[in-house]
Parts: C-alpha cells; structure tokens; sequence
C-alpha cells in the first residue's frame, strides 16, 4: 500500500527537521531524485518549513518588515507545495496510463497527491500535538485535552490512510480515474495579478 511508504518518510523527514530545528536550515533528501521517495521527502519539508514560518508571523512583536519578508516566503512555499504536489500526480498518471478504465468509473473529488498532502500536514499535526502532551512545563488539564486530540488525529490518519490506498486500488483496477486539473494559482503570477501587472 502506497501510505505504507509515505508515512514512514514524513516522519523521517519530520524528525530530520527538527534536528536542527530552523527554517533556513538545508534540505538533505537521503533519496535518489528517480524515486517517488525523494519527491515525498521533499514534499514534506516544505510543509514542515512552512508550520515553522506559520508560527514565526504569529508573534505579536514580530517588526513589521520582518513579518512581511516571512508572508513573502509562505506565498513562494505554497507555490512550490503545489507545483510538487502536480509532480506526484504526474507519476500517479504515468503509473496508471495504462490501465482500462472499467464502464461506469468515476472521478474522485481530489487527486491522489492532493490526498498526500493532506497526509503529509496530518503527520506534522500528530508530532506537534505530541509535543504537547509531552511538555514538562504543562499543566495536566492541558495534557489530557491534547491526548485527546492526539488521538482523533491518529484515527485521521488511519482513515485517511485507507482512503488513499483504497483510491489507488480503485484506480489501479479501472473503477476510478483521474483527472488533474492544474491550480493555475494567480496571486504570484505577473500577468494575473493586477498589482504585480501595474509594477511592470
């Protein structure tokens, strides 16, 4: 099963993180650039790089220009979370290139991949929330209410897990197809965006 694979490489590369702990801290993908591997180790950095830069904008005393170089920097790793996330699409799609999409098929309402990125921040809420519930300087009735949203987001990620696989399978043998649509995000982009279009 596919999230039999994923999972495991989200949390190394989680771990990996957190081992220095910095945003600015390099990426060091133990994965070869051909495997599938490499792309969800990459994936998940960004997504934990950017939990990182999402805590940072939130300090009540950060400096306004300090703030703004951070919202930069979130902008540009959401457009490289989604061209990723299209990159393992495109490898959902040449795996099933072949396949004979059986009468009656049906689309799902996300792709495989955008279901992965759903996997990949729900392994960054479990260790968050398990930091939580292993904080020293917390007091009990924290703990307890974190353990228990510990848990619900373990049951998500079972569910979520079964799903995904169960979608793969599904697609796999005809039952399912897919259909990406690009994100065609406008906020980054020169021509589209108004603002950016009256700098030029």
């Amino acid at each position: 099963m596919f999230t039999a694979l994923a999972l495991p490489i989200f949390r190394e590369t989680i771990a990996t993180y957190h081992i220095g702990d910095h945003v600015d801290q390099p990426i060091n993908n133990p994965y070869p650039q051909d495997e599938i591997s490499h792309l969800l180790f990459n994936k998940c950095w960004i997504d934990t790089v950017q939990w990182h830069l999402e805590d940072i904008i939130r300090d009540p005393n950060i400096e306004p220009a300090k703030a703004l170089e951070i919202k930069r920097r979130i902008d540009n790793s959401n457009q490289n979370r989604t061209d990723l996330v299209e990159i393992i699409d495109d490898f959902f799609l040449s795996q099933f290139k072949e396949t004979e999409t059986q009468k009656g098929a049906t689309i799902n309402t996300e792709s495989p991949a955008w279901a992965i990125d759903r996997l990949s921040i729900l392994a960054l809420k479990i260790y968050h929330m398990q930091e939580e519930v292993d904080r020293v300087d917390a007091d009990p009735t924290h703990k307890e209410r974190c353990k228990a949203k510990l848990e619900v987001l373990e049951q998500q990620e079972q569910d979520l897990s079964l799903a995904i696989d169960q979608l793969l399978q599904d697609i796999a043998e005809g039952k399912k197809y897919m259909k990406v649509y690009k994100q065609m995000k406008m906020y980054n982009d020169d021509e589209l965006n108004p603002v950016l279009r009256g700098q030029k």
